[in-house]
């Protein structure tokens, strides 16, 4: 359960995400954030902290190049299904590996990476992932075009969110990663 928002705005990336560890019908804040910066990449995740914590602590990040796209389904993917599996997270069933959903920036472009490994670059250059993804998708497309800042819409689509779904909890972690 949770919110993960992200925009890419400007040759920027932002990304936003709740606090909420939530386990059946127990919920804690946790102080450990689902947002955080690592390298040339900046990341956002759902599924669980065990994955995040794996991305975070041991994912070997290979240095982006060429056609980014091509990079983000290839040498990124390897990279990313190497940890996991290394860490005790992947899963395999019926001889499909599945990983975990998050959002990746990187060289100013915004990418979601869902639990089949596919990679995705929405056309409207915003995302969200987890419990109350639709919601906060509605607000960042009604805040487009307002003239607010990635970073106050951001926030608005997480207390979208947090208002309306039992998944979500503040305080929210906003962070942008410049273009180099």
């Amino acid at each position: 359960m949770t919110a993960i928002v992200g925009l890419a705005h400007a040759g920027n990336v932002h990304i936003g995400g709740d606090s909420a560890g939530v386990g059946g019908f127990s919920l804690t804040v946790r102080a450990d954030t689902k947002v955080f910066r690592k390298d040339r990449y900046l990341f956002g995740f759902t599924t669980s902290f065990r994955m995040g914590q794996l991305i975070r602590y041991s994912l070997d990040l290979p240095k982006p190049k060429g056609d980014l796209d091509a990079f983000m389904s290839t040498r990124f993917i390897d990279a990313l299904r190497s940890c996991l599996k290394e860490g005790g997270w992947a899963r395999k069933e019926s001889d499909r590996e599945e990983g975990g959903t998050f959002l990746v920036g990187v060289r100013g472009n915004l990418y979601t990476v869902y639990d089949d490994y596919q990679v995705a670059k929405a056309a409207d250059g915003f995302a969200a992932v987890g419990c109350a993804d639709q919601i906060a998708l509605g607000a960042l497309y009604a805040t487009a075009g307002t003239g607010r800042k990635p970073r106050a819409r951001l926030r608005v689509a997480l207390a979208a969110a947090e208002r309306f779904s039992a998944g979500v909890r503040g305080p929210f972690v906003c962070m942008s990663l410049r273009r180099p």
